[in-house]
């Protein structure tokens, strides 16, 4: 168990040297500020690495994980990531991302309890029960998680344009797109669901904000 903590070690002096190779000022340059256009909000699991599967390198994009890639209204921590990349860092694009074969929107579709994730896992199955026509008519399980993972993603990408951060933002005309996006881990392939939201055009008009005056 201590050797595999203290390969970590090794790792970075290895990643270290590897980057001062290719550039001796890289590090200088990231000390200096980070502007990154993106902001993902990504699911948590080990093998969705944002910045290797974006192929971006360190400063380029900011990043939100947690399980199944949730947007909560009342979860502070995602809102204040969310409010400090849109009105400090001024990112272009947020990325709502899941992945098929999600642990969390699996474990969301049945019934078993597993301690305190059952009350973020409800979240899930809102969604669930929100699409549960289409859902229940499709009787693949392996199928059904996937089409909900897409569901799940396209629901939190509405959820970020309901906030009040990303309507102010585009109130006060400030570029802002929200994407939905999925990733295949058996093949490394991101799926674009196409669910782009740019105002709040693309929102029911029962969540519209008045104009901040």
């Amino acid at each position: 168990m201590e050797k595999s903590y203290l390969t970590l070690f090794e790792n970075n002096k290895k990643w270290v040297n590897e980057q001062l190779k290719k550039d001796p000022e890289y590090f200088t340059k990231l000390a200096n500020g980070q502007k990154p256009e993106y902001l993902w909000i990504g699911c948590s699991d080990s093998r969705v690495p944002a910045n290797e599967i974006t192929g971006t390198n360190p400063g380029e994009m900011f990043v939100h994980r947690n399980i199944a890639n949730m947007v909560v209204h009342s979860d502070m921590n995602m809102l204040s990531v969310l409010s400090y990349a849109v009105d400090v860092l001024k990112v272009k694009h947020i990325i709502v991302c899941g992945h098929y074969g999600c642990g969390g929107v699996l474990a969301a579709m049945g019934n078993q309890q597993y301690g305190l994730i059952d009350n973020w896992l409800r979240h899930i199955k809102d969604v669930y029960r929100i699409h549960h026509k289409e859902l229940d008519m499709i009787k693949d399980e392996k199928a059904r998680v996937n089409r909900l993972v897409q569901l799940n993603v396209i629901e939190q990408v509405q959820d970020l344009g309901k906030t009040s951060i990303v309507q102010n933002a585009w109130e006060r005309e400030q570029p802002l797109h929200i994407h939905g996006w999925v990733y295949d881990i058996s093949d490394g392939i991101i799926d674009d669901l196409k669910v782009t939201c740019t105002s709040t055009k693309d929102l029911h008009s029962v969540y519209h904000f008045d104009s901040v005056k």
